[in-house]
């Protein structure tokens, strides 16, 4: 079977295949972007935002096709995979817009005169995109780097080469030059050879724990820059609420969203004492009367299937083996064929003794653990070899910002959980990955900060 393949989740039906391209093609490919680095960094920043702009705008005119791609690609709910372009469409602008302000000099004394920081691109880059979300992690990754000079050579996930297509017609069409941004469907074993080439300058990688270490020792062997966006056993922590219904809806659809396939969903429900057994009950009722299987491309779907049937059958494993080692399972954790679902999940009692209070379990699965106090509830959150992101809930501002100023994490929300938006930085600690996108920070990872002292 070719390493690029779509198969429906829904149904279980392979529906496209596309081959590998070869050694050859793929070299040929490095050797296009790096070539046409010297030319788009030449063309002034108006001139790149522009096209970035016009980019947004074919984003937002293909919505509904994207969508519809993502859905059979990887399972996605319609609705959702609308939502996903819109946000596209933000960043795009939002880099648009500001890419003149975020790239101008920048003029600081020093002792005995006055220098200039000038900031531009380094050259051509790899970016090795997830299938959680085939068009948002590219555009975070795509749009401040374009704005700011440097071309890219794209490897998409193996299950999303319509999505790849599309996304290349549309900044081709856009603007960008055919060799600034290049599509490659290249196999993992390719991308060593890549990382070697001494005309790449830098890699992006979003995935798996296990991918970004693979992908940061090639890279740190060939001394590449690298920003790695990687798991996230995200807390979130409940103090006290005013209205447990509305908390137990808002989190647990902040779990179920992108039927639980986030890195930043939150994945671990830390709740006080007082509210424990209450959160639980309320919540297992709305996991089971809610969360319905159901065909993606209807509206009306509460959750959908994963994106294959072998991360099923993992999330479905790591639920059957958390409940031989003691854990509770309050409610679904069977496998529903044909397709790759799974029921809606709830599990407690889990404890330092077994795999999944350490793993990541990225599907519709919720796990709440019972803390005596705030103190304790900080020291669970914690306890993780993650760091992405985090939440606290509660009904004091004051209480909120010091436990949240407690939480090792990139990212902590206050009564609210996970998302993304444009201006706000993303990216975590720890095993979580390495650097930032988005907002401010996102234009400057590949960036070459020059000091030119004027006197």
């Amino acid at each position: 079977m070719s390493m690029y393949s779509v198969t429906d989740p829904a149904r279980g039906l392979l529906v496209e295949e596309v081959e590998n391209w070869t050694d050859e093609e793929v070299a040929a490919a490095v050797g296009r972007v790096a070539g046409a680095y010297a030319g788009w960094r030449q063309r002034s920043v108006g001139e790149r935002a522009a096209i970035v702009a016009r980019a947004a705008e074919l984003f937002a005119e293909r919505a509904g096709e994207l969508a519809a791609i993502m859905t059979v690609e990887m399972g996605k709910r319609v609705n959702e995979g609308l939502g996903e372009v819109g946000v596209v469409v933000d960043i795009f602008r939002y880099y648009a817009e500001h890419g003149e302000a975020l790239l101008a000099d920048e003029v600081i004394g020093i002792k005995g005169g006055t220098a200039v920081i000038t900031k531009g691109p380094i050259g051509a880059l790899l970016g090795i995109m997830p299938w959680n979300f085939p068009c948002y992690q590219v555009a975070r990754f795509v749009a401040p780097n374009l704005v700011l000079g440097n071309t890219i050579l794209l490897k998409h996930a193996s299950i999303c080469p319509r999505s790849a297509r599309a996304i290349e017609e549309i900044l081709h069409a856009a603007g960008v030059p055919a060799d600034g941004y290049v599509n490659t469907f290249a196999s993992s074993r390719q991308i060593p050879a890549i990382l070697a080439d001494p005309r790449i300058a830098g890699v992006s990688l979003t995935g798996s724990e296990q991918a970004g270490i693979a992908v940061a020792a090639e890279a740190g062997r060939n001394l590449k820059k690298t920003v790695l966006e990687l798991g996230g056993s995200d807390p979130l922590i409940i103090l006290d609420t005013d209205d447990l219904d509305e908390t137990v809806t808002a989190t647990v659809t902040a779990r179920m969203r992108n039927c639980g396939q986030s890195c930043n969903a939150p994945k671990r429900m830390i709740v006080l004492a007082e509210l424990y057994e209450e959160y639980v009950d309320r919540l297992t009722k709305r996991v089971t009367e809610y969360y319905v299987p159901g065909d993606p491309a209807d509206p009306s779907t509460t959750l959908p299937p994963l994106a294959s049937e072998a991360a099923a059958d993992e999330v479905a494993a790591q639920v059957a083996k958390a409940v031989e080692q003691g854990a509770t399972l309050r409610a679904g954790g069977r496998r529903i064929t044909p397709g790759a679902y799974l029921e809606a999940t709830v599990l407690t009692d889990v404890t330092p003794a077994m795999d999944a209070y350490y793993e990541e379990i990225f599907g519709p699965v919720v796990t709440v653990y019972e803390a005596a106090d705030e103190e304790d509830a900080v020291r669970l959150a914690n306890d993780t070899p993650f760091g992405l992101g985090a939440s606290v809930w509660g009904t004091d501002p004051d209480r909120n910002r010091r436990v949240a100023d407690r939480i090792d994490a990139g990212m902590v929300y206050l009564n609210r959980a996970g998302g993304s938006q444009a201006d706000l930085p993303f990216g975590g600690i720890k095993r979580s990955g390495l650097g930032r996108e988005l907002g401010p920070a996102g234009i400057e990872e590949f960036m070459n900060k020059k000091s030119i002292r004027l006197g």
